[in-house]
């Protein structure tokens, strides 16, 4: 009988049951009330292993305390290193229920590996290929033409994450299961390149994130592939949480090949601390290629195998499968070129703001180290104020300024001292606003101006992420260089900076109140529709509606700002469960911007609220509905047919199972929009490239589209681009499209640039 021990991070009083084996049990640490547990609690050695046949590790820490590895979720279930099995803590499933099929699949598995009816998986290295020499590449490649198989499984190593940055250091082939090869880029000679390209027009080509490798190879040989197809997006399809669509993660699960990859990430660890190397500035290009080989193999191998299985999961469901083939995988191709498009920076403006901003912040840091409370505080601390570090700013604000703290507590119950404190203490005193303003610049000046300029290409444009697996709605999200979808809205020191060339316009073209609108078509409530209909301004239209206002809906605005901006509270906070509380204190900072005094009463909100339920009866019983469904199913499927999983409605949490339902209800209604805007964006890059019209699409950001466009054709990019947003999709108010309005300038910021930095240097670029 197998000799087991299984290790917890705190003694615990839990019985396994569900495990068919006996076992000891012991703990890292022996005081059950630590919160969290550090090196120096730590009471038992890893050599305690060594008396037992397999060790289960309950938990991350004593996953990391034996292995060194993160992630337990990923390794679940899973043998590493011969003889440690970790899992999931089944204490977690209290809060996630979600978690529980994770943890129900580790049983099982665990309970197989001990009885012995399930061994570690083992893979043949016989299948695989590494290859140097350009006849052997010919005559594999040759192999892959003759495979029964329609499609290849094909991967890139590269030695950077942007194609201008690096080179393509080989290629990886799957032909036919539990085969592979990486190919050396030396071997692809002319003759072999023509292989390839036949092949790639002969079969589909599947990726494990196809944009990434497209771009590559598009930029580095001219590749184009005719049908591809991309796992990483097919499981995201089938799952939709982000950060659990990595190919490691992946073939762990889904196939034998285990962590494959583990003795090239011991190379690379072992290569950085011998040569003093940051892991983050390590790159594929240091590895030889007798390591390279047999993972980068292996990775175009578990693709190959991850796509049978995958693809068939999918075509089960049809409205998955319409979603994948008609918004994935076209807006993969649409993102691989907006990527390589690049968005347009003007280096000129870039140097100036930075300077610029540098010098507000240096004014605002002279002016706040001016007051006596800052000078006796360095001189008590011995050592100069430093606004970002919250214990100095603590410390600052209730102990020399004596400022009353505002009630608002961090996470582990101080005093915060976050923007929105800040705000409320510069009613008290200059010094909080002076902090803000110090923090907003700089942040700013240190997150975009800065790591802009170096990251530019020699095109002066900057080359970043954009990404369809990223959110649970289908938003898009950004990574990388820089993250689009974050750049300050209301500062125009990097917009602006967003510039187009001489003869050219930024196009801007932004969806109008798509939620509502969505909202609006998905209850088909008559009274919302109207509000469109009556072509309005649609806050001030549903104020009036909602208030019964005594005045025409051009007259809101200045006649009732209240009701108009509890309108708008109302309008969005209901869409996503904002009660009372949430509208009364979102009017009431709105009111006090122009009445520090004004104050909007919970009871005003609440009756505000019934009012406009009153009003739209159908919206109300369409929210209820959809509440309904996904309390019942745990689950719920946009317009366009992506699914919203909501498994942790099983949670005996109230606030939890509140925050699914908010989340499930923000989804059908964010999603569409979004989905609309991608549809809309990849069918005019199909126009532009047809008409070979001289635009470029560089990013889409929240439900916006931008292009840089050849002056001569703005008219004909708007037009089209607008009859696209407003084509009948299924989503349409009959006689009212959704609505959507353009902006045309020199630059992203319409001029602001200008207006705030003119003067502060010699010159400004033109």
């Amino acid at each position: 009988m197998a000799r087991v021990l299984v290790v917890e991070t705190k003694p615990t009083n839990t019985v396994y049951r569900q495990f068919t084996f006996e076992y000891d049990k012991v703990s890292l640490a022996s005081d059950p009330t630590l919160k969290k547990v550090l090196k120096k609690d730590v009471v038992i050695e890893t050599s305690i292993a060594d008396a037992y046949d397999w060790v289960i590790l309950v938990g991350s820490e004593p996953f990391k305390f034996f292995t060194g590895k993160s992630s337990v979720t990923e390794y679940s279930g899973k043998v590493v290193d011969e003889k440690f099995i970790p899992t999931i803590n089944p204490a977690m499933l209290a809060f996630k229920p979600e978690a529980k099929p994770l943890w129900e699949d580790s049983v099982k598995s665990i309970n197989a590996f001990i009885s012995g009816s399930k061994v570690t998986p083992k893979y043949n290295m016989n299948n695989f290929k590494g290859i140097t020499d350009e006849e052997e590449a010919y005559k594999y490649l040759i192999w892959c033409h003759d495979q029964p198989y329609s499609y290849i499984g094909l991967d890139s190593e590269t030695s950077d994450l942007y194609p201008r940055n690096g080179e393509v250091l080989g290629i990886s082939i799957s032909a036919a299961p539990n085969t592979g090869a990486y190919i050396h880029t030396d071997c692809l000679s002319e003759r072999n390149d023509k292989l390839l390209r036949d092949l790639f027009g002969k079969k589909t080509v599947v990726f494990h994130n196809a944009k990434f490798d497209m771009g590559w190879f598009a930029y580095h040989f001219k590749w184009f592939f005719p049908k591809f197809e991309d796992t990483m997006l097919l499981h995201y399809t089938l799952d939709e949480q982000p950060g659990n669509h990595g190919l490691k993660s992946l073939a762990l699960k889904y196939t034998d090949y285990g962590d494959y990859e583990e003795p090239l990430q011991q190379f690379i660890s072992t290569y950085c601390k011998t040569n003093g190397i940051l892991k983050g500035d390590f790159n594929y290009g240091l590895i030889p290629f007798d390591i390279m080989w047999p993972y980068a193999a292996i990775d175009a191998c578990v693709t190959f195998l991850l796509y049978d299985k995958f693809r068939r999961a999918v075509e089960r469901n049809p409205r998955l499968l319409k979603m994948y083939e008609n918004i994935l995988i076209p807006g993969s191709r649409f993102l691989t070129k907006i990527q390589d498009n690049g968005v347009p920076f003007n280096l000129e403006r870039l140097k100036l703001a930075q300077k610029a901003m540098t010098k507000e912040i240096d004014a605002a840091v002279l002016t706040l180290k001016a007051y006596p409370e800052v000078q006796k505080f360095e001189r008590d601390q011995g050592a100069e104020f430093n606004p970002n570090s919250v214990q100095q700013l603590r410390k600052l604000l209730f102990d020399y300024l004596r400022l009353e703290p505002t009630g608002i507590l961090t996470g582990t119950g101080a005093d915060s001292t976050n923007a929105e404190v800040l705000e409320q203490l510069a009613e008290a005193h200059p010094i909080p606003a002076l902090i803000l303003t110090i923090r907003k610049q700089s942040k700013i000046k240190n997150t975009y101006l800065d790591k802009i300029i170096p990251e530019l290409d020699r095109d002066s444009k900057l080359r970043t992420s954009f990404n369809l697996h990223s959110t649970t709605s289908g938003r898009l999200s950004s990574s990388g260089k820089l993250n689009m979808q974050q750049l300050p809205r209301d500062n125009p020191a990097v917009k602006g900076c967003i510039k187009a060339r001489p003869g050219y316009k930024i196009v801007s073209m932004d969806l109008k109140t798509a939620e509502m609108y969505i909202a609006a078509v998905l209850s088909g409530d008559p009274e919302l529709m109207d509000v469109f209909k009556s072509g309005g301004d649609f806050h001030s239209t549903i104020a009036k509606k909602v208030f019964n206002l005594p005045c025409k809906v051009e007259e809101v605005s200045k006649l009732f700002p209240g009701e108009r901006q509890a309108a708008k509270a109302i309008s969005f906070g209901i869409l996503y469960g904002a009660g009372a509380n949430k509208i009364s204190a979102t009017v009431t900072k709105g009111m006090q911007e122009k009445d520090p005094g004004a104050i909007y009463t919970k009871s005003e909100a609440q009756e505000a609220i019934d009012d406009y339920f009153k009003t739209f009866k159908r919206l109300k019983k369409w929210l209820k509905t959809s509440e309904d469904k996904i309390l019942a199913d745990g689950f719920i499927y946009s317009h366009f047919g992506r699914k919203r999983r909501l498994r942790n409605i099983a949670s005996d949490n109230k606030g939890i199972v509140a925050h699914e339902v908010r989340s499930g209800i923000n989804f059908l209604i964010q999603s569409p929009s979004s989905d609309i805007n991608l549809l809309a964006a990849v069918e005019l890059q199909d126009y532009i490239e047809e008409r070979k019209i001289d635009a470029k699409i560089f990013a889409l950001v929240h439900d916006s589209v931008l292009a840089e466009v050849k002056e001569e054709y703005v008219d004909q990019y708007r037009k089209k681009l607008k009859a696209l947003v407003e084509l009948d999709r299924g989503l349409n108010i009959p006689g009212m499209p959704i609505g959507c309005e353009f902006s045309v300038s020199d630059d992203y910021s319409e001029g602001a640039f200008e207006e705030k930095f003119f003067g502060e240097d010699d010159q400004i670029a033109a």
